[in-house]
């Protein structure tokens, strides 16, 4: 028997990451960066205004000044913001030239041209100013190779100059289910069987992760069979079977893999619950082999079905 640590580390060896494919961004959601994302603008672009006020020339404290122009966001004010000069400005506004700091509106009062300060204001020289490439810069990362993409990464992207991201493809799982004792979920088990709850779980447990599930349903403990289904899954990513993977008169799973042309690289680790764990090869795919229990499925499909997901992701 080999160590868990031993036995994700072989099992990851057994198969390298998916193809890369480019997709626009609201399809690119909830799949993982095939590649670095780096921006190609700059955030800000240029020094905005964070506040609804009046832009001025902080030299020019404590006022008064004359509003000469107004500046919105996507309108800026075309001029120069000179000595005694203040510009009507909102949030996102560029800054004009000549000013340097922003007073909020409620710090002022306006009579006509005519602009007062009634609080102390700005207290310092850039004050309520988003100064250019606070957010990030050209050329910045944005995004690591492998950072899942997240809502909040696909409007990073988005702000930072893309309209469509590489990716991974999904990867293409096949649930195999094994056993003379199972039934479908839904249907009386009666005395002798149960429920089959082991792919369920384990596609509920993929959920989160950028995958193409196959539910091949439930498979008698045949071995025939069992190298029949093994075989039409062959050109999924990877092969997950559970139950059948021990030492019993019913426990074929190894045997039909093999009669369909897999290689074993390891079976049994040194881990309870979770011994029988198997993995190979059969074609491209990955096969892995899981306990029947499902508190054991639960456990070893935590510690190395995910993390070979995120693995070919």
């Amino acid at each position: 028997m080999i160590t868990p640590d031993a036995a994700l580390l072989r099992l990851l060896t057994l198969a390298a990451p998916v193809d890369v494919e480019t997709l626009p961004l609201i399809e690119a959601a909830g799949r993982w960066a095939a590649a670095p994302v780096l921006a190609l603008r700059t955030q800000p672009a240029h020094d905005l205004s964070a506040m609804d006020g009046y832009a001025i020339r902080h030299a020019d404290m404590p006022g008064p000044w004359r509003v000469t122009g107004e500046a919105a966001a996507g309108a800026p004010f075309a001029g120069m913001v000179g000595a005694g000069e203040a510009i009507r400005i909102f949030t996102g506004a560029a800054i004009p030239d000549g000013a340097d700091s922003v007073i909020i509106q409620e710090d002022v009062t306006r009579d006509g041209e005519t602009l007062t300060l009634t609080t102390d204001g700005p207290g310092h020289q850039g004050a309520h100013v988003r100064r250019t490439g606070s957010d990030f810069t050209a050329g910045q990362t944005l995004i690591e190779a492998g950072d899942p993409l997240t809502p909040a990464r696909i409007g990073l992207a988005a702000i930072g100059g893309y309209a469509a991201l590489p990716v991974r493809r999904r990867v293409r799982v096949a649930l195999i289910s094994t056993g003379d004792e199972l039934v479908p979920i839904g249907t009386d088990p009666g005395p002798d069987h149960l429920p089959s709850s082991n792919a369920i779980m384990l596609a509920a447990m993929m959920g989160a992760l950028p995958v193409e599930i196959t539910d091949f349903g439930i498979v008698p403990d045949d071995r025939a069979a069992l190298a029949s289904v093994f075989a039409e899954a062959a050109d999924h990513d990877i092969i997950v079977t559970t139950g059948g993977a021990s030492v019993g008169d019913h426990d074929l799973v190894q045997p039909a893999l093999v009669d369909a042309g897999a290689t074993i690289d390891f079976w049994k680790i040194a881990m309870r619950p979770g011994k029988p764990l198997m993995a190979g090869r059969l074609g491209n795919a990955v096969a892995l082999g899981l306990p029947g229990n499902p508190v054991s499925a639960f456990v070893t499909a935590t510690l190395f079905l995910k993390p070979l997901v995120a693995h070919l992701s």
